[in-house]
C-alpha cells in the first residue's frame, strides 16, 4: 500500500505500525520518506510497490511526510520503541536505534563493496558495530548559493567570482535587487545546517577539546554580519522571523518564483529547479563563499536506515538491499541528479537544461571544498540540538527579541546545557 501525505499527520499514521490488519503470513513494514523533489518521492512509492510484487509475503506501507515533522517527531517515537521500520533521515544521532542488517542480507559483501566507505558515515563510535550495515547513504549534499543569472544581467552586475566572500555575495545581490525591484536580495533555508557553512568559512570550528564551543569569536563575527544584513534589508527579516521556534522552512519556492536574487541551498534542489523554473529565467550555482578560514561548502548527507524496533528485520533488510542495489542507485542518481553514497561508475545525470548542467558542474567542483571541522562536527552527539538552538536564537535576534550580546550569551548557555546532557548519555 502507498500513502503520500504531508506534515505531522504522516507520522501519526507511522506510529500505528502493526495496527493495519493483514493476512497472518504477511509482513507489513512502514517506510517513512521525505524529500523536496516530489518526483523522487513518487518514484520511491513506485519502487515500494515493485518490491511488493516480487515479495508477496511483504507489504510496504509507504508514508511521505514533511522534513520538519520527521526531524521533530521521529526521535521521540524511536525513543519509546515506536515509529517506522525504516526511514530516510538526516540526523546521525539516531544511530543507537539502527538495525544491523548484515545477518539478514542475502549478499552483504556485494552490498558493502558497492557502498564502501559511505557505510562508515552512518556508524557512530562506540554505538554501532564497526562492521555493521545499518542502511545506506542516500545522498551526499553540499550547500552553495544559487543565483538568478537573468536578474544579474538585467542589473548589469557581474556574477560573484570564485573567491567572493559571503559579504561580497550579499552586497552584490542587494545591488541587483535594488536595480531590478526584486523583493529578496539574499536568503537561505531556515536551518542550522544551511546557516553553518559560512560560519566555518569565517573560521568557526563548533567543537573544541571534544565539546561544543559555539559561538566562538569567528561565529560571533558571522552572526553580527547576518544581523546587519537583516537590518539593512539584504536578508529580509521575514525569511526567518515568520516561523517560530526551531522550525525548518524551505525558501526554494521564492527562488523559483523569481523573487530571490541569491538563495543558499544545496545540490538536492538542482533537479526540482530544472523542472519548476523551466525557461522562466537563467540560473546557476556559484562557488562556496570565502572567509578568513577558506572557501567552504557545508557538507551533509541523507540516509535510508532500518530500525531495531521492527518486528520483521528480514523484510527490512531485503527491502533495503533492493533499494541499495546498483541498478536502483544508478537510476536514482541519474534521474534525480543525486550524489549517492553508492559508488556508481560514470553516472549519466538527466540534466535537461543548460542551467542545471552548469549548476551541477559547480557542485561537483566544490566537493573538494569541505572543511574537516564540519566533518568532525557531524559525527558528534548533540549536533541536531545545536542546530535547533541556532535557528531559534537567530530568529529571536532577527525579530528583535534578543540583542547581539544577549544572543551570544543565550547560545553559550544553550551549548553548556547540551554539553552537560552529552556527558550523561
Amino acid at each position: 500500500m502507498s500513502k503520500l501525505l504531508s506534515g505531522a499527520s504522516a507520522l501519526v499514521i507511522a506510529g500505528f505500525v502493526g495496527a493495519v490488519s493483514a493476512q497472518a503470513e504477511t509482513k507489513t513494514i512502514t517506510f517513512l520518506f521525505t524529500d523536496d523533489d516530489q518526483g523522487y518521492v513518487e518514484r520511491m512509492a513506485e519502487l515500494s510497490k515493485e518490491f511488493e510484487s516480487t515479495h508477496p509475503d511483504v507489504k510496504v506501507n509507504f508514508v511521505s511526510s514533511g522534513y520538519d515533522a520527521v526531524a521533530k517527531q521521529l526521535p521521540v517515537q524511536l525513543a519509546v520503541g515506536e515509529g517506522p521500520d525504516l526511514a530516510k533521515i538526516t540526523d546521525w544521532q539516531l544511530a543507537p536505534y539502527y538495525l544491523d542488517m548484515r545477518p539478514y542480507m542475502k549478499d552483504p559483501e556485494t552490498y558493502a563493496k558497492l557502498h564502501g566507505a559511505s557505510l562508515e558515515q552512518l556508524r557512530l563510535p562506540n554505538i554501532n558495530e564497526p562492521n555493521s550495515i545499518n542502511g545506506y547513504v542516500a545522498s551526499q549534499t553540499l550547500n552553495l548559493p544559487f543565483v538568478n543569472k537573468t536578474l544579474f544581467e538585467q542589473a548589469g552586475e557581474p556574477l560573484p567570482g570564485p573567491k567572493a566572500t559571503l559579504k561580497e555575495i550579499v552586497e552584490a545581490s542587494a545591488r541587483v535587487a535594488k536595480a531590478t525591484g526584486v523583493q529578496v536580495p539574499f536568503t537561505m533555508d531556515r536551518s542550522g545546517h544551511r546557516f553553518s557553512g559560512a560560519a566555518f568559512s569565517y573560521g568557526s570550528t563548533y567543537v573544541k577539546d571534544g565539546k561544543f564551543s559555539f559561538p566562538d569569536e569567528a561565529a560571533k563575527k558571522y552572526i553580527a554580519d547576518v544581523y546587519s544584513w537583516t537590518e539593512n534589508g539584504s536578508f529580509p527579516k521575514e525569511m526567518w522571523g515568520a516561523a517560530g521556534g526551531s522550525q525548518y522552512k524551505n525558501m526554494g519556492d521564492e527562488f523559483v518564483n523569481g523573487n530571490v536574487v541569491t538563495y543558499l541551498a544545496g545540490n538536492w534542489m538542482v533537479n526540482p529547479f530544472q523542472t519548476k523554473i523551466g525557461d522562466a529565467f537563467d540560473w546557476t550555482a556559484i562557488n562556496a563563499p570565502c572567509g578568513e578560514a577558506g572557501c567552504y561548502a557545508m557538507p551533509g548527507a541523507t540516509a535510508i536506515v532500518g530500525f531495531k524496533r521492527t518486528k520483521h528485520p528480514e523484510a527490512v533488510a531485503e527491502f533495503i538491499e533492493f533499494l541499495g542495489s546498483e541498478k536502483i542507485q544508478r537510476e536514482i542518481a541519474e534521474n534525480y541528479v543525486i550524489l549517492t553514497g553508492a559508488d556508481i561508475k560514470d553516472p549519466q545525470y538527466k540534466l535537461s537544461s543548460e542551467n542545471a548542467k552548469s549548476a551541477m558542474a559547480v557542485f561537483l567542483d566544490n566537493k573538494k571544498n569541505v572543511p574537516q571541522a564540519a566533518r568532525d562536527f557531524e559525527r558528534q552527539k548533540g549536533g541536531s540540538a545545536l542546530y535547533q538552538q541556532i535557528v531559534q536564537r537567530m530568529s529571536q535576534l532577527i525579530v528583535g527579541e534578543l540583542s547581539l550580546d544577549e544572543t551570544y550569551k543565550v547560545l553559550e548557555d544553550d551549548v553548556r546545557k547540551i554539553n552537560e546532557a552529552r556527558a550523561t548519555q
